[in-house]
Order: structure tokens, then C-alpha cells, then sequence
């Protein structure tokens, strides 16, 4: 190997190190500064509203948050656990598997869980952690027939107009998530307008308790454009986002540049990477 290439190797492993320096820290995003996992949780425990954003298919993601849901318990006492993977239209069928003593089993049967699509395995332990605890499980999100009758029509959503930075900011989340490719106007508006819906949805089922844990992707947990923003003013909620570290980011603030600014979140817990395919391959 040349001396040339010696140094690019080298290069390369001290970026990785820098990167993976961050797995495991929490960023608390207002005081701008790292705080210990004690001091992360303590602060969750005192919040009415915990809201989990998680990479779907990431296992530290799901094992964090079933850590996050052990010291809530031990610090502050019973709440109500939402979850995204769960439509609002299978609540009463959930609430009558876990009447009946159902097992996580039969509350995903119960609930339609799409166990391939969300990779049941990876939401077992939280929805066995909310049986063994009492907690009670709400189904928080459209279900698939509303979220479809608002992309054909988006005024079926009944919600106001987006601000435009809202907008035009789900709308690039949208793009992105097709790998770059823009749907047609229509059809982009109307997904933006479900996304939304989505958001509100989720918010308004955490409204109705006094004391909750949402586990949903990273984008709903946004405060900017997420389900925060749809929960009544100056509702007690906190976001914690776990995010996956990337290459050439070594520092929390870089996270700020196109991905999240420092008002998305109140904190970010770093992860390593799931191992996973580029989606956008083909």
C-alpha cells in the first residue's frame, strides 16, 4: 500500500471515530450541551407528554425506548402508551383482546398490526412492557382508508392551511422519502395534507390523557412540523429523537443542516446505524 493511501485509510478511520464518538450522547438542544442518560430520563419523567422518535427499523432505537419506558415507570408512575404502528379505528377491538388478558400476541392481532411492514419483533417488548405495567395502549394513527381519502382530496382533512414553511418543509420530506422523485402537484399536496392529518391524529389522542408516551417515526416527534405542533398551546410535552449517526458528522450541530434545526427537538440520543440497503438503489 502506498504511503499516499496509508493516509487516506487513516483519514477515513479517524472520521469513523469522530462519528462513532457520538453513539450513546445525548444533546440537549436548548442548552446546547451533552447531559448524561440519568439527567435525559429524569427529564422525561417529569413531562406529561413523552414523545419516542424513533428509525423504524433500527433495534437500539426500540431497545432505547423500552429502556426510556423502565424509568418512567420507576419515576413516574403510570401513564398511557400511543402508538403510531396502531390505527385509531382497531382501539375498541384492542380494548377488548386486553379485557379478555390478552397477550402482546393478541393485542397485535387485535390491532391489525402489520407485523412484516413494522417488524413486529422490534415492538413486542414495548407492548409487553404496557401489559406487564397496566399501562393502557392507544392506537394513534389513521388508518390506511382515511389516509388515502386524503391524498384524493385534501380538504377531507378538515384542518386549516399549513404555514407555508410547514408545507413547503413536508413537502421535501416527501420528495426525499420517494428518493427525489417530486409526485404530481396534486398528489404531493394531498400527501402533505394526510402527513398532517397524521400529526394531528396522533396529537389529539395524546390530549385526551393526562399522562402519555407516544412511540412514533422521528418525523411526527418533530416540534416544528410533528405531532407537537398540533397539541394544544403550551402543552408539557417533550420530543427525544433517536438519531443514527452519519458519515462526516462528528459534532451535534451538524445535525442542524438540512436534517433538523435546533428548535426540532429538545433531545437527540445518538446511535450507531441500522445495516440496511439503500432504499434508493434502484
Amino acid at each position: 500500500m502506498t504511503a499516499l493511501a496509508l493516509v487516506a485509510v487513516a483519514c477515513a478511520h479517524e472520521g469513523s471515530l469522530k462519528e462513532e464518538a457520538l453513539v450513546g450522547r445525548i444533546w440537549d438542544a436548548r442548552a446546547g450541551a451533552f447531559i448524561s442518560a440519568d439527567d435525559a430520563l429524569m427529564r422525561l419523567a417529569g413531562a406529561r407528554h413523552v414523545i419516542l422518535g424513533e428509525t423504524h427499523d433500527n433495534p437500539e432505537h426500540h431497545r432505547l425506548q423500552r429502556r426510556a419506558l423502565d424509568a418512567l415507570a420507576a419515576r413516574g408512575g403510570d401513564r398511557m402508551l400511543a402508538m403510531e404502528q396502531l390505527d385509531t379505528d382497531q382501539q375498541a377491538a384492542l380494548d377488548a383482546a386486553r379485557a379478555k388478558g390478552g397477550d402482546a400476541e393478541a393485542i397485535a392481532d387485535a390491532g391489525h398490526f402489520d407485523r412484516k411492514g413494522w417488524n413486529w419483533p422490534l415492538y413486542r417488548p414495548l407492548v409487553q412492557f404496557a401489559l406487564q405495567h397496566g399501562w393502557p395502549i392507544a392506537a394513534a394513527n389513521l388508518s390506511r382508508s382515511e389516509a388515502r381519502a386524503i391524498v384524493a382530496d385534501r380538504s377531507r382533512s378538515a384542518l386549516p392551511p399549513a404555514p407555508l414553511p410547514v408545507e413547503r418543509a413536508l413537502e421535501r420530506d416527501i420528495i426525499d422519502g420517494h428518493c427525489g422523485a417530486a409526485p404530481e402537484p396534486k398528489r404531493l399536496a394531498g400527501m402533505v395534507q394526510a402527513q398532517r392529518a397524521r400529526d394531528a391524529r396522533m396529537a389529539e389522542v395524546l390530549s385526551r390523557h393526562e399522562r402519555t408516551v407516544l412511540i412514533a417515526g422521528i418525523g411526527h416527534a418533530r416540534r416544528d412540523r410533528g405531532v407537537p405542533l398540533y397539541l394544544p398551546g403550551g402543552a408539557d410535552v417533550i420530543s427525544l429523537a433517536f438519531v443514527e449517526v452519519q458519515p462526516g458528522k462528528s459534532a451535534p450541530r451538524e445535525y442542524f443542516d438540512g436534517f433538523a434545526s435546533a428548535a426540532s427537538y429538545d433531545y437527540l440520543w445518538f446511535t450507531e446505524r441500522a445495516a440496511r440497503e439503500d432504499p434508493c438503489k434502484q
